[in-house]
């Protein structure tokens, strides 16, 4: 007996488009939360599926695919763009109908990869996207003449406010026929003659009165001048430094404050023992320590986002090209480096979009150098114990040593790429091409959920990882207790001041002491576990009545002025991140590299921090 049809496979349609395109707005605003991430079988480029609910009553699975320009990958990521539009992706099935997104406010060449998908017979949908922005740069497009030339449906779509939803829908069930279509044969592009096509297409359907381009090419003479674009980016960084030790000290000072007298309910309330010293010595000296410092990584990454959304990041990397090529990368490594500021784990994920596998796997290697948000916090509590907040010239003293830590960090990243691109990933640079994006202002909802987003983020890692880390190391300092008659601080005689002691000898070169060592090792598994694991450790280590001080109060009084120095200058390059050197092994599918990448790190950091110790000692620092 023959299967009724209306209880067949669910109708696969692919979202495929340019970057830049709004594509992935469009699958959100389509599937809402009903979304599905994985990963395609046999490589590591990110799946995301969702249920569509179609007017017709059928629901569609509906597959985000990367973006991509053309047919003819250059990277992994369009490679599986190509291989799913062809059915060659393994695992995966039959494309019922594709929907190809367009940038509106760009026509001119996002037109030319919907005419090589028009080639290959598909059941295909237009969705014309950002009308909004091309309304407002003056564009005004003829959708019906459009949809009459190209002989598809075209529907005009905002997908960041859900406008055009339901029309999409229809059009899309129309296409959709009972059985999928057999795969396209794959066959040769004229590209010229496509683009030549897609001119004629945007010139016929579109009238613009210019405004808004020539307004933007004022604006690129300058961010992209060859002497004013790289002093404006060096202002716009150098700003964000300051902004992040200046405009955080009020939030962070009513945090501090808020642990301190939580500490203190806690001490009145509680008995003296083992339970009130976890809590105070070991969560809120640990986790506090970490968590005072969130004032700080979210007005880092509100430029981040700021300048991300606004087109001002691309422009960056075009204007970072030159001084790449010279250390034989080019400017498409920028973005995910970029991205590496604030984790290195998406910064190394977003190398899947650059085309040569040895510039990716360069990328890879150096993108731990980059200063990631887990360095902030160690980076802030050094600097706050040991720079005094003075005003050099129209600067603080702070925010200058910040802003020399990230270039140190850029600095060492373009050094390893140099040495890299001539040893073990020697090869030619492909030649850097990237669509500039449009000018636009970041919207406050936006921003505010990328800031939302990445406060949960850094909460929920506290909350997780660097509290599991404070309790093992609490109770590592805390066992066995000393013996009667100790005079000599309780972590001494523990499981953590005995594997301090052991070694203490291999880091006392550099200026470290025991308690910099233990905290090292727990902080193996993210850097700013070392923040709390110090905190941890120096409270233990008071052996005063009140245990009174903040965490940079006690390094202050601890360390020699050499040896902060020297701790600064080891995790500007220090592989103290478990997650980076997991995802390494994933995008490389070896343990070559993330073996590679840790021992390389650990050596530079050994080295920087040991030059920066005996030097800063001859000084007389």
């Amino acid at each position: 007996m023959n299967a009724p049809a209306n209880i067949a496979r669910p109708p696969v349609v692919a979202l495929v488009g340019n970057p830049n395109a709004g594509k992935t707005s469009l699958f959100n605003a389509l599937t809402g939360s009903r979304q599905k991430v994985g990963n395609y079988p046999g490589v590591t480029v990110e799946r995301k599926a969702g249920r569509l609910a179609l007017p017709d009553g059928r629901v569609a699975e509906l597959v985000d695919l990367p973006g991509t320009y053309s047919l003819t990958p250059r990277s992994p990521d369009e490679a599986v763009t190509r291989d799913a539009i062809f059915g060659r992706m393994a695992g995966e099935k039959r494309l019922d109908a594709v929907v190809a997104v367009i940038d509106a406010t760009n026509l001119r060449n996002h037109l030319r990869f919907v005419l090589e998908l028009k080639a290959l017979g598909l059941p295909l949908v237009v969705a014309l996207n950002m009308v909004d922005l091309a309304t407002r740069d003056g564009i005004v497009i003829d959708t019906a003449l459009l949809a009459n030339l190209l002989g598809l449906p075209v529907v005009e779509t905002v997908a960041v406010r859900r406008k055009g939803l339901e029309a999409l829908g229809t059009a899309l069930a129309a296409r959709i026929g009972d059985v999928p279509p057999e795969p396209p044969q794959e066959h040769p592009s004229d590209v010229r003659a496509l683009q030549k096509q897609a001119r004629q297409l945007a010139s016929a359907v579109e009238t613009s009165s210019g405004l808004a381009r020539r307004w933007s090419q004022r604006i690129d003479a300058v961010v992209l001048h060859p002497v004013a674009g790289p002093l404006l980016l060096a202002g716009i960084l150098f700003f964000m430094f300051q902004a992040v030790f200046s405009w955080a000290e009020a939030p962070m000072g009513w945090i501090e404050a808020g642990i301190s007298a939580l500490q203190v309910e806690l001490a009145a309330r509680l008995p003296e023992g083992w339970f009130l010293s976890l809590l105070n010595d070991g969560v809120l000296a640990g986790v506090g320590a970490v968590v005072v410092f969130l004032p700080q990584i979210l007005i880092l990454f509100l430029f981040i986002i700021v300048l991300e959304q606004s087109g001002y990041m691309t422009r960056a990397a075009f204007l970072m090209d030159r001084l790449m090529a010279r250390v034989g990368l080019n400017g498409r490594a920028f973005i995910p480096l970029l991205s590496s500021f604030a984790c290195a784990v998406p910064g190394i994920m977003a190398t899947r979009s650059i085309d040569s596998p040895r510039d990716r796997l360069t990328t890879i290697l150096i993108a731990p150098l980059m200063t990631c948000s887990a360095r902030l916090p160690v980076y802030a509590v050094v600097i706050g114990a040991f720079i005094p907040a003075r005003d050099v010239g129209p600067f603080g003293s702070q925010g200058l040593v910040l802003f020399a830590l990230y270039l140190a960090g850029i600095l060492g990243a373009l050094v390893a790429a140099f040495a890299l691109r001539r040893t073990v990933t020697k090869g030619q640079a492909p030649p850097f091409v990237m669509e500039m994006p449009k000018y636009q202002w970041p919207t406050a909802r936006d921003v505010g959920l990328g800031l939302y987003g990445r406060a949960t983020a850094f909460l929920s890692r506290a909350g997780t990882i660097i509290l599991a880390s404070t309790i093992v190391l609490w109770a590592m300092a805390s066992w066995p207790g000393p013996p009667a008659g100790a005079t000599k601080p309780p972590i001494e005689y523990s499981l953590a001041g005995k594997i301090g002691a052991a070694l203490e000898p291999f880091f006392a070169p550099i200026g470290f002491n025991k308690e910099i060592v233990i905290a090292l090792v727990p902080g193996m598994a993210a850097r700013e576990v070392a923040v709390s694991a110090l905190g941890t450790v120096y409270a233990l280590n008071d052996v005063t009545e009140d245990n009174a001080g903040s965490l940079i109060e006690r390094l202050r009084s601890a360390w020699p002025l050499p040896t902060a120095l020297a701790f600064l200058a080891w995790f500007v390059f220090a592989p103290q991140c478990i997650s980076t050197l997991a995802i390494t092994r994933r995008e490389t599918a070896s343990w070559r590299w993330p073996i590679f990448m840790f021992s390389y790190l650990f050596a530079a950091a050994y080295v920087a921090a040991g030059i920066t110790y005996h030097v800063a000692v001859a000084s007389g620092l």
